[in-house]
């Protein structure tokens, strides 16, 4: 007993320190004072740029070769985005200044592309070097708008954004809050940024200088679709000043084991998850659960392409799975409180009820904080359990366990 609780625990410090330490602080672009909120400028419209691609289908991502010829003299920027739309919240909580209270707003919507990124020209890099890449610092409509990347930010500027004034109270009782008024369209735009930088959180999935311009106007550039974006059409328009190319379609296709998860908007081969949560499933019912608080952490690490959100909400029905045999083959040796689980089950059915909403009110760095800090504590608390001094003063329990455990055996045994 003790040599397992000692696995246990270090399998769980282990998972601690994957999880890397991140300030408890909501990692979200600033929200700018609405008389500073980037305007909501016409659209550029098709006229001179040609653009060209070097071939049409990819499998399952792959590089995209593009050339083209734009007006001499202006730096070009290009706009990557996927037809497949996934949703993205934002929780604004954010002070507009120290003597207002937080605004506790959620913004919602369904319709950001799936892939989204912008490409600069290269003379852009060393800016682009010294921005942060992720986090508080990293401030999206900032930098688009000193990169002068904001021209090619068209896609998302037009998304349909559902804004509620929000509550904790609210949230228990499974309501986003009370909706407000349609956005206009530079409020849209403003709320769209913050939204993008919510889903993809970090500058490397979102910007990248690599557009090569030269003096007469030609420019080049490698579009990479990674392996694991979603499928379907790819969409690549490029921008000058106030004049862009009409778009350029590449279509990226995935065939089994890897499939596309709608709600991530992300492909993935699910051979790999499958090994990775029947090695879980085991340890996880010799412990009394069904691994998913395993589960949740290693996946987050392994592949942080996944929101957390959706890994949360995934690993919930996982885990029914593990928990239906557990109780099963648990039952079969009597090692089952009906009375004390139904009590406890009614306590968890609350809880079900009330943290799928309070999901959407917290970014991924405060998940991975408090929940790091649920596993260190656990993982202290089962590792003192190990201790000489423990076992020693708990004999009297461990020789309880031992006796009912071989009578419930044999009961079982007489049985079948």
């Amino acid at each position: 007993m003790s040599r397992k609780r000692a696995i246990v625990a270090m399998v769980m410090l282990c998972l601690v320190m994957a999880s890397y330490y991140v300030p408890f602080g909501q990692a979200q672009d600033k929200a700018a004072d609405p008389a500073q909120a980037p305007a909501a400028a016409a659209a550029p419209a098709a006229g001179s740029i040609t653009l060209n691609v070097d071939k049409t289908a990819l499998k399952n991502g792959g590089d995209i070769k593009v050339t083209g010829k734009a007006p001499a003299g202006k730096g070009v920027y290009l706009e990557v985005w996927n037809d497949n739309k996934v949703r993205s919240v934002f929780f604004d909580s954010a002070k507009p200044n120290p003597e207002t209270p937080p605004p506790y707003k959620l913004y919602l919507t369904e319709g950001l592309p799936a892939f989204y990124q912008i490409y600069l020209p290269k003379d852009k890099a060393e800016a682009l070097s010294k921005v942060a890449g992720s986090g508080p610092k990293f401030q999206y409509s900032v930098v688009l708008k000193e990169l002068g990347a904001d021209v090619a930010y068209n896609v998302p500027a037009k998304v349909a954004i559902d804004a509620f004034q929000s509550t904790i109270m609210a949230s228990i009782l499974g309501s986003r809050g009370e909706p407000l008024p349609k956005l206009d369209a530079q409020e849209t735009k403003r709320r769209s940024m913050q939204l993008v930088k919510a889903r993809f959180r970090s500058k490397g999935k979102l910007l990248a200088a690599t557009v090569d311009v030269a003096p007469d106007g030609a420019f080049s550039a490698v579009v990479k679709i990674p392996d694991g974006s979603a499928p379907g059409k790819y969409n690549i328009v490029a921008y000058a000043d106030k004049e862009k190319s009409a778009p350029a379609v590449v279509e990226n296709s995935i065939a089994f084991p890897v499939l596309y998860m709608e709600n991530a908007g992300t492909s993935m081969n699910v051979f790999w998850p499958f090994l990775l949560t029947l090695a879980i499933g085991v340890f996880g019912v010799l412990m009394g659960a069904g691994g998913g608080f395993l589960l949740n952490p290693i996946l987050l690490s392994i592949w942080p392409v996944l929101p957390h959100t959706v890994v949360a909400g995934t690993v919930t029905p996982t885990v029914l799975f593990s928990q239906g045999s557990g109780i099963y083959n648990y039952s079969k040796i009597k090692f089952i409180s009906w009375k004390l689980g139904v009590i406890m089950g009614l306590a968890m059915a609350a809880g079900g009820f009330i943290g799928p909403k309070l999901t959407e009110l917290i970014t991924l760095d405060q998940f991975k904080f408090v929940f790091g800090w649920i596993l260190l504590v656990l993982g202290a608390l089962m590792f003192w359990q190990t201790t000489p001094g423990y076992l020693e003063k708990n004999k009297k329990e461990q020789a309880i366990l031992k006796e009912f455990k071989k009578r419930a055996e044999e009961n079982a045994k007489a049985k079948a």
